[in-house]
């Protein structure tokens, strides 16, 4: 089939602008049946002799040169056809030519960026190869520890870590993983294996960060094998849409096949035999997988629910290798071997020639009769229906032991069962008979549990919020996470609930870095010392206050700053204060109130930042994610990274959290990359399940449209409930064109063959778009409008426009007006987005003297993003999306800062407090003018 290398396009000349923003098609969809909504209107227009087109053509050329700021570009000429005396000529305008920053956003063209990263043509090709070690079977230094991802915030499934000193294994990967090993210093560079109990959002959600962490680490890159039942492939075949393939190459799945339909799957041959999975000389790992079974009457086996994508979990087992005998010295010498090397291969059981007589030596003639091994079972019964399969299970005969002391010869002692399963079904008296039977175990319910409930898992970032939390209430409120008064929980229930753990056999519920050692022999058992302790916030601001005392005074100052502009306060009073801001901060009152603020109150809207990181969490900042919080009427999202939902109950609390989950109205996403997507899924299922029983319609995601390859293929796993609509579809261009489309508009000629096949894209999308325009309505919004930013393909920046209101005089005032660039450099179409905004919220990824790593990334600096916002004249501007090598604040000059602030994760801005907050930019330096925390020795630690 012919390639088109050189595409023209003839459209009216004076409709060039409306069309200069791509036609975005949806996906699936042919070009040219696009025709009949984006086209007549310009075609029906059209004047004799009188055209422009648009031309696109790709040509090689020498790699970028980031060093000349931006010489690299993309090459967009228009040429006009014009009359002049009746003849024609030719006039050829170039529109970006690549001058780099030379060009001042003022004049609303757009600044050096990097071509390639645009186009989608940066990432690099690697193989990623396993790491290969040798492994240590004598003196082996082995134990289980509960990673406590989701504790404190119920969002989502602990991990385990199984431990060797030259291996590490890892079961689940729930979102926040990696932001936990960061906090805790757990090298992701060591692990070897992940396997996932089961596979969904709960379980797997950290997966696709991790995994693109562990690529990226070094030049060449690291990879892990990867372990789950057969769903496993649905999530590696949605994660392929935003993750290189070599990222995912080592994945292993197992089991059956399950069924899409419902009905029965065929079981495997064996199926209730445990697979072995690794099987090495230090540790074998064997998988059991459980499937719902229905209640009947008879064996439990006779009644078998169809398996469906999702259904399947997995009990672990894991058998430490046997402990050899003790080596006899003498029975050694005394059949001739000399001190050396051979005793080491008889200890590895290796049979060894005599140094004497040339006789055979074998282990047993030296070692003293070895012991079993330790024994640990990880269980994630996440059902009913999955007990009734597990207790059916024969296989597990042999680990069950009625006595502590009395062992049956055959069995198998169980050292440690840690126990995955929720607590609704843990609490069962059938579940608890079925535990009884291992009576040598010690067992730790690791399922959401009242445990750590005052005592945050990422302690870094909960220290630094208590002292923002001290500096600035207002902006900064104290944490949301349910304490034990609020669950009925009494703390003498915990405290008995913690003897419990020095009671061998006993259960105890699993805490944070709790561990249970398995070798030494000597050492078995459970170990609390890494347990972290509760800090009150009382210690942490006693600290702040000794290592910077003059903070007290600025906490005042902002709280006296803060109450002269909220209502209630004398007239008098008020006139002092706003004299004395004036004297202190006169460029507070340069910029006139816009007239949106004018009846404002604090139940219209709030920006709460939910993660200001980029690219990976860090300890002190998560990943992008903003919520709009429009109070009764709802919520919108901006950008789901990874960990928004456990960012969310920070916030909140529990139920607070879920209240705004089953509220939303919409989730906007900018473009592909993961760090900006991968909590999606989480926040969706969550949604899904609390209204399963309620009538409501599925929720509207907007985003580009790789998302939506993504969210198809993942809702093989699991219902997501939500309907998807392409960015490129809310542009204002394509808003307008639904406006105007008229169904029997078309190109060709009725009853034509052509206008037969022609499937309208405009009735395919037309309901989501209703729905997503009914939702905003009940927001109070009047429009969500999408722009191309420069950034990665299909990257895209948002506005969210508020409802005309009337003020106290009865005349109608506009509504607020809110932006958000997502990742882009600076560019004309974030400016145009941004005029007359109320708040602009922008990336400011780097700091002013990274320039070249900025137009590299196709980022902007700290100064970008503020000149964006005052080209375009945007009331305040707020700086997110962080470069993690600024830790806790980011570098910037106080010059250019005098109408923005920085963002922090769990920031909450309302808007009637918006005139006020760069005022809060100077006590923010203050706060952190002793960190110089170096996030690159951080970094290097983790490798």
């Amino acid at each position: 089939m012919p390639q088109v290398s050189n595409l023209r396009l003839f459209i009216p000349a004076n409709s060039f602008h409306s069309l200069a923003a791509p036609i975005l098609v949806p996906g699936r969809i042919p070009f040219a049946r696009c025709f009949p909504v984006f086209l007549p209107s310009y075609f029906k227009k059209r004047k004799p002799r009188l055209f422009s087109t648009v031309s696109c053509s790709y040509s090689k050329k020498p790699k970028p040169n980031f060093k000349n700021k931006g010489n690299s570009r993309f090459s967009i000429r228009r040429r006009s056809i014009v009359t002049e005396g009746g003849v024609e000529k030719d006039k050829v305008v170039d529109l970006a030519m690549g001058e780099g920053n030379k060009k001042k956003i003022e004049t609303g063209e757009d600044v050096g960026f990097n071509r390639k990263r645009a186009e989608g043509r940066d990432a690099p090709r690697k193989t990623l190869a396993l790491k290969v070690r040798k492994l240590n079977p004598i003196n082996t230094i082995s134990y289980v520890q509960i990673l406590g991802t989701g504790m404190d915030t119920q969002d989502t499934s602990p991990s385990v870590l199984l431990f060797f000193d030259k291996q590490r294994f890892i079961f689940n990967a729930g979102e926040g993983l990696q932001r936990f090993c960061n906090e805790h210093k757990i090298k992701l560079s060591k692990i070897d294996h992940i396997f996932l109990s089961r596979v969904c959002s709960e379980t797997a959600g950290g997966l696709p960060g991790l995994l693109l962490t562990l690529a990226g680490m070094g030049e060449e890159g690291m990879a892990v094998n990867l372990w789950g039942p057969m769903d496993l492939k649905y999530f590696v075949e949605a994660m392929r849409s935003f993750i290189p393939n070599a990222a995912m190459v080592h994945t292993h799945s197992f089991g059956s096949a399950p069924s899409n339909s419902g009905s029965p799957s065929k079981p495997p041959r064996n199926h209730h035999v445990p697979l072995v999975l690794v099987d090495d000389e230090v540790v074998k790992i064997s998988a059991l997988l459980l499937e719902p079974r229905i209640a009947a009457p008879g064996p439990v086996e006779s009644g078998v629910d169809g398996t469906k994508v999702g259904d399947i979990s997995v009990v672990y087992i894991c058998e430490l290798a046997e402990v050899k005998g003790k080596f006899d010295l003498q029975k050694a010498k005394d059949l001739g071997l000399k001190p050396g090397p051979k005793y080491r291969e008889l200890q590895l059981g290796n049979s060894v020639k005599s140094d004497r007589d040339g006789v055979m030596v074998h282990p047993h003639d030296v070692l003293a009769p070895s012991s079993p091994g330790p024994i640990v079972l990880l269980v994630d019964c996440p059902t009913e229906s999955h007990f009734r399969d597990l207790i059916s299970r024969e296989s597990l005969n042999s680990y069950y032991i009625d006595t502590a002391f009395e062992v049956p010869e055959g069995s198998k002692i169980v050292n440690c069962v840690i126990h995955l399963t929720p607590a609704s079904v843990a609490q069962m008296d059938e579940y608890r008979t079925w535990i009884s039977k291992f009576a040598a175990a010690q067992h730790i319910m690791a399922g959401h549990e009242m445990k750590n409930a005052e005592i945050p898992i990422l302690k870094a970032s909960a220290r630094i919020g208590a002292r923002l939390n001290y500096l600035c209430p207002q902006l900064f409120p104290s944490s949301g996470i349910w304490s034990l008064e609020s669950q009925n929980i009494m703390p003498n229930q915990v405290k008995s609930m913690k003897q419990n753990v020095l009671r061998k056999g006993a259960e105890s519920p699993a805490e944070n870095l709790l561990k249970f050692h398995l070798r030494p022999s000597a050492s078995l058992g459970i170990d609390t010392s890494c347990v972290p302790s509760k800090s009150s916030t009382l210690e942490i601001i006693d600290e702040l206050l000794s290592e910077i005392p003059e903070i007290k005074d600025a906490s005042q100052r902002a709280a006296q700053f803060w109450s002269s502009y909220q209502p209630g306060i004398p007239g008098e009073t008020m006139a002092l204060d706003v004299e004395r801001i004036a004297n202190e901060e006169p460029w507070l009152h340069d910029v006139e109130k816009p007239s949106c603020l004018e009846n404002i109150s604090r139940e219209d809207m709030e920006i709460v930042l939910l993660g200001t990181g980029s690219s990976q969490p860090s300890k002190h900042r998560n990943v992008s994610s903003i919520l709009i919080n429009l109070f009764s009427k709802g919520s919108i999202i901006l950008d789901c990274g990874e960990g928004t939902l456990g960012q969310l109950k920070r916030r909140f609390g529990i139920k607070g959290a879920d209240d705004i989950v089953r509220s939303l109205k919409c989730i906007w996403i900018s473009h592909i990359h993961a760090d900006h997507h991968t909590g999606l899924a989480r926040i969706l299922a969550l949604r899904r399940d609390l209204l399963n029983r309620i009538p409501h319609k599925p929720l509207v995601v907007v985003g580009p449209r790789q998302l939506k390859r993504y969210l198809d293929a993942y809702q093989r796993l699991e219902d997501l409930d939500m309907q998807f609509l392409d960015c490129g579809l809310t542009t204002e261009t394509a808003i307008a064109n639904f406006s105007s489309y008229d169904e029997n508009s078309t190109l060709f000629a009725k009853q034509s063959r052509m206008q037969s096949i022609s499937l309208r894209p405009h009735d395919l999308v037309m309901p989501i778009f209703s729905s997503l325009k009914k939702s905003l309505k009940e927001a109070g919004l009047e429009a969500l409008i999408s722009f191309p930013v420069v950034h990665c393909p299909q990257s895209f920046g948002v506005i969210l426009q508020a409802e005309n209101q009337l003020n106290g005089d009865g005349k109608t005032i506009p509504g607020w007006k809110l932006v958000y660039s997502g990742d882009t450099r600076p560019c004309p179409e974030t400016v145009k987005a941004s005029r007359g905004a109320t708040v602009l919220i922008h990336e400011a990824t780097f700091e002013d003297g990274l320039m070249d790593e900025a137009v590299a990334r196709n980022h902007s600096t700290t100064k970008e993003a503020v000149e964006v916002g005052d080209s375009a004249g945007a009331y305040r501007i707020i700086l997110t999306h962080f470069s993690q090598r600024y830790p806790k604040i980011p570098v910037f000059d106080e010059a250019h800062m005098h109408k923005t602030c920085i963002g922090f994760d769990l920031m909450s801005v309302n808007l009637a407090d918006i005139h006020i907050l760069p005022r809060l930019l100077p006590y923010l330096k203050l706060l952190f003018k002793n960190e110089t925390e170096d996030v690159n020795s951080e970094t290097a630690a983790l490798v």
